[in-house]
């Protein structure tokens, strides 16, 4: 096993001391091809061109001598840290961080970034990064072969987004290029290390996403998405929707079906035939991105409304299912409001991890559970009554009556 393990953060800048000292003694240096060529490393090493870190550490935990492994940035964060401290090679590392790329691209564009999401997109997590810049205004991406600028761009097809991209961070041949989403597939791009993706309700200016910061003097307590928010609860009351709710839209039910979906960060929900807007805005609440559908202008133009005063993201589609929902991205979780079994069936068909709908009849539910359990989902359905009641005089206001029936494919977590 290796002496000494260090592990030397590099951002461009000249190595401090320490590092300089570590990477002098070292017997195996380990890094990319840009930090093998410093003139600090020494002539005599053993050098390892890091792909795998896995394979690196495995070669450095047979290695008899002092290593050091180069990697841009803060190592610890989002980096090879992680790796060799896994107990299966059972390293023990000294860190020398340097200025994250996070951090590095934030100060090229002159820009706080304590409000930002951060994610890592690569070909198994792209989809669920895009989801994260669909939800918030501000996302650093860090990127991978194969999940860049032009695959996050054409996955954000129909939503607007303004890409700050940073190539080559540190480096002689470092550019910052700022472009719209739409035109970030048009160019090949270089090793970018990271992606800032912003716009949307909030813009440019200071809001992080849902739940984010109010004003450009609020510091926030937080970093990234702020939990905070004025009104507890999953769902509000009826009279913050501006105008009467349909009878799929009760609190009640509303809450119920947010209870069975769970949206969350990294989802994309549809909310087919959305109304009001109350449930879309509300999933996205969660911080989930929301796709919301309704083939009547009204219904859209409240749930934009909706979207735009409780300041979260929701792209809103005017159109009829189930024939608008064959060009929408996949969706992790389905709220059918409105279109019966046939629209639940063809959302069946793009297997969401859940999905949920409502009947006002049992004949109906049986058509919709029998669909749900032939594209092979886990059917539950419920009888959810409320009744409403004065307190002053304990007196019935209000009673509403539905079928509640969620499905879960066999894959869903």
């Amino acid at each position: 096993m290796a002496d000494r393990v260090t592990v030397i953060g590099w951002d461009g800048t000249p190595l401090t001391e320490a590092a300089r000292g570590a990477l002098g003694a070292a017997t195996l240096v380990a890094g990319a091809a840009h930090h093998l060529a410093l003139p600090e490393v020494p002539p005599a090493a053993e050098r390892i061109r890091l792909g795998s870190v896995a394979l690196a550490a495995r070669r450095i935990a047979g290695h008899r001598g002092t290593a050091v492994v180069l990697a841009d940035g803060d190592p610890g964060f989002f980096g090879v840290v992680r790796t060799l401290r896994d107990p299966e090679f059972g390293l023990e590392v000294e860190v020398a961080p340097a200025v994250s790329s996070v951090a590095a691209a934030f100060a090229r564009a002159g820009m706080p970034w304590d409000d930002a999401q951060v994610v890592v997109a690569h070909k198994r997590t792209l989809r669920r990064a895009v989801n994260v810049c669909r939800a918030h205004t501000k996302v650093a991406v860090l990127t991978a072969p194969g999940a860049g600028p032009a695959e996050l761009g054409l996955l954000l097809d129909g939503v607007h987004r303004t890409f700050v991209i940073c190539e080559e961070l540190g480096t002689a041949r470092e550019q910052v290029t700022v472009v719209t989403s739409d035109k970030a597939a048009d160019h090949t791009w270089r090793d970018p290390n990271v992606v800032i993706v912003i716009g949307g309700i909030g813009g440019i200016g200071g809001n992080g996403g849902n739940g984010g910061r109010t004003g450009a003097g609020d510091g926030g307590w937080i970093a990234g998405r702020d939990p905070a928010d004025p009104v507890r609860g999953w769902t509000r009351p009826a009279d913050a929707y501006d105008g009467p709710l349909g009878e799929g839209e009760t609190e009640l039910l509303r809450a119920a079906q947010l209870a069975r979906l769970g949206p969350r960060v990294g989802d994309l929900v549809w909310d087919i035939g959305c109304g009001s807007g109350a449930f879309a805005t509300e999933a996205a609440r969660a911080g989930a991105a929301v796709i919301a559908v309704d083939r009547d202008p009204d219904a859209c133009a409240r749930t934009e409304a909706a979207a735009r005063r409780f300041g979260v993201q929701v792209q809103v589609v005017l159109g009829t299912a189930p024939h608008v929902l064959e060009n929408l991205p996949e969706p992790d979780v389905v709220r059918v409001g409105g279109g019966g079994a046939a629209v639940v069936d063809a959302a069946a068909d793009r297997r969401p991890q859940r999905i949920v709908a409502h009947a006002a009849n049992r004949d109906t539910a049986e058509r919709v559970g029998r669909g749900l359990t032939e594209h092979g989902y886990q059917v539950e359905c419920a009888l959810l009554q409320a009744v409403e009641l004065d307190t002053r005089a304990w007196t019935e206001t209000e009673r509403s009556v539905a079928f509640l029936l969620s499905g879960v494919a066999d894959h869903a977590p």
